[in-house]
């Protein structure tokens, strides 16, 4: 019985030498996303850009994990993209602007791992410093693109008493509103008809008491339609549209169609585009056509070496255009004015947008 348990004994260490280079070893996770302040099941940035990870990873046989930080601070995001690192994470998708600070920390320190910051570019707490080093791209939209289709096409389509229900006012969210408005105002122009527009931020990415009670009153004063632009504001918009039986509501950044059946259009931006663009490029080992860089994109727009993409715009699939009047043919000619120049945008977020005499708008936040 002693010589049993000695040599059972003797061979405890020899499995566990051979698990260290077995599958007993931990499994590593090359594709990393970490979470915002959400979670992958947010129906908007976090879940958009997890599910084309997910998707390009399984397609390509990569294994991939997300990281959800334990607080909303700077430090815990470091601490999710570390955690992701140490797991094998060689490439971290980090959705929001909220990554800024976070991905300026770390990405001279592990400078083999690649890094993808969407709607955001690096800088220190204070901003005071902006880098971009070689392993980090930033990628950036043309918001006010997507509002202005959202606000063209929802007058067009008959819809003359519109609302825009911002979270906070920063530089994403006043370009969505911005475009909204100049939409608005052309398509009136257009169709020859008068707008009635209120426009307001309730100061947070998350429903409100206040948001609510405004909304609710607008939807009871004969408000038409609201753009509820901005995390989950939206529940803000939800709630109050039920003071209103034909109430309808604009989604945000991906497409909302799915939340509710009162929803008109969202006013999009290609976040499973530009993730799986980032990815296509990392996994051809092309990283040097992107790296470093900040892109700006839009309609028709460059992606490192890649086809050029339409990167915002509003869903067109037959489950998620609900229009009545305006016509995938009218959207399309709108898209073909904006790509050859025809139509200007303007990105402009120092002062409001200039409106036709045809529409008023009523401020109940100042636009900046």
């Amino acid at each position: 019985m002693k010589k049993l348990l000695k040599c059972f004994l003797s061979f405890v260490p020899l499995v566990a030498s051979m698990c260290a280079f077995t599958s007993c070893a931990p499994k590593e996770y090359e594709y990393a996303l970490i979470t915002d302040v959400g979670d992958i099941d947010d129906e908007s940035f976090n879940q958009t850009s997890w599910e084309a990870v997910k998707d390009f990873a399984e397609k390509n046989g990569k294994t991939y994990q997300y990281y959800r930080p334990t607080a909303d601070s700077n430090d815990a995001r470091v601490a999710s993209i570390k955690l992701a690192i140490k797991k094998g994470a060689k490439i971290v998708v980090c959705p929001g602007f909220l990554f800024e600070t976070a991905v300026y920390d770390v990405q001279d320190q592990y400078p083999e791992v690649k890094f993808v910051l969407i709607d955001g570019d690096p800088h220190n707490a204070d901003y005071t410093d902006y880098k971009r080093s070689d392993n980090v791209v930033s990628i950036l939209y043309q918001e006010e693109i997507a509002g202005y289709l959202a606000g063209y096409s929802t007058v067009m389509d008959g819809y003359t008493k519109l609302g825009f229900c911002g979270g906070m006012a920063v530089p994403a969210v006043m370009r969505f509103g911005s475009g909204f408005v100049q939409g608005a105002s052309a398509a009136a122009d257009a169709k020859e008809v008068d707008v009635q527009l209120k426009y307001y931020y309730a100061g947070q990415f998350q429903a409100t008491a206040e948001a609510t009670a405004n909304c609710t009153s607008w939807y009871t004063a004969g408000t038409e339609v609201v753009f509820a632009c901005g995390g989950k504001v939206y529940q803000s918009v939800v709630e109050g549209a039920k003071a209103n039986s034909n109430g309808k509501w604009i989604g945000v950044d991906v497409d909302q169609s799915n939340v509710a059946n009162n929803v008109l259009t969202s006013a999009t931006k290609g976040l499973r585009e530009s993730v799986t663009s980032a990815l296509e490029v990392y996994a051809s080992d092309s990283w040097t056509d992107i790296g470093g860089k900040n892109y700006n994109l839009g309609l028709s727009s460059e992606f490192g070496k890649l086809e050029k993409k339409d990167y915002v715009g509003i869903p067109t699939k037959e489950s998620s255009w609900k229009f009545s009047t305006f016509t995938l043919d009218q959207y399309n000619t709108l898209l073909a004015a904006i790509k050859d120049g025809t139509l200007a945008i303007s990105n402009d977020i120092a002062a409001a947008p200039t409106v036709s005499s045809r529409v008023t708008v009523e401020w109940v936040s100042a636009f900046a």
